[in-house]
């Protein structure tokens, strides 16, 4: 996976200038898959792929305006159709446009290109397994939420304290299969898990594929497929992002198995009275690598 990252960068860099890179074509010549490489991508640069791309092609750009260049030539050799939307690109990386870096020699802000490497340590113990689920539904109470990777997700808080009390004994008397108890899940997420980007969260139960659901709950069908199971405790939710954050950087790159389209769940075992601490199970959906 390190080493399909660092051909992915060197192909952007040969890119910069001459149109889109195919990254299902790059993914299958590494022995992965276009949506295990943007996550991976983006969990370990802690930036998505895409941002990556526009700020690498930005910095190389700020030699051609620097230089004097026409502006619209600079605008095509990079991609875009207007120098309006160059100028748009440049001042979301730089924070000014192109003429008051023309006219003022800055500021510039630089975006050097990425190096992935592995660190061995062997100190952390990851307590995983890895189960194989038939159908089942999930369902709950779902709302569209926007992303947040540190902290508590505010959307998400609101969207649960607006459930009432009884609404949480109803949903856990449905539940019915494996992952057991009250889910948070997380569905229709951006590949390139951008922070802000927008997904549905669902606040409920897995039932069986046949089982009945209420009229008034939202569904999430859910096909058969692996999951890889990662059990957590400590601090809520820091320990549980931390758990997230490691399957990439420590558990991906060691094991056989990539990320595949579908939901994730995280499944609340036991928790403090006030939420501050929780034994958690991280649900990924995963396929041989």
């Amino acid at each position: 996976m390190i080493g399909a990252l660092n051909r992915l960068v060197e192909v952007i860099e040969e890119h910069l200038t001459d149109g889109e890179i195919v990254l299902a074509d790059l993914a299958s010549d590494a022995g992965t898959t276009e949506y295990h490489l943007r996550r991976m991508f983006s969990s370990l640069a802690g930036m998505p792929l895409s941002a990556y791309i526009r700020r690498r092609r930005m910095t190389v750009a700020a030699s051609d305006v620097l230089e004097g260049r026409d502006l619209l030539d600079v605008a095509v050799r990079f991609g875009y159709g207007s120098t309006e939307a160059f100028t748009r690109a440049f001042r979301s990386v730089h924070g000014v446009g192109p003429g008051d870096v023309r006219r003022d020699g800055g500021p510039l802000r630089s975006q050097p290109q990425l190096r992935f490497r592995l660190t061995v340590e062997g100190n952390t113990t990851m307590d995983t397994r890895i189960a194989d689920r038939p159908a089942f539904r999930l369902v709950g109470h779902a709302a569209r939420v926007p992303l947040i990777h540190h902290g508590p997700n505010p959307h998400i808080q609101a969207h649960i304290a607006s459930l009432p009390p009884e609404e949480h004994v109803r949903l856990k008397a449905l539940g019915d299969t494996a992952p057991t108890g009250l889910l948070q899940v997380s569905d229709d997420v951006d590949p390139d898990y951008t922070e802000g980007s927008e997904l549905t969260y669902l606040h409920g139960v897995a039932v069986a594929s046949g089982a009945a659901v209420p009229d008034d709950l939202d569904v999430i069908e859910v096909p058969p497929g692996t999951w890889a199971v990662y059990r957590s405790s400590g601090a809520y939710p820091d320990e549980l992002q931390a758990t997230w954050a490691a399957t990439a950087a420590d558990w991906f790159p060691s094991n056989p198995w990539q990320l595949r389209p579908g939901p994730t769940m995280v499944a609340v075992l036991e928790r403090a009275d006030d939420f501050s601490t929780a034994t958690t199970e991280l649900w990924l959906p995963v396929e041989r690598a």
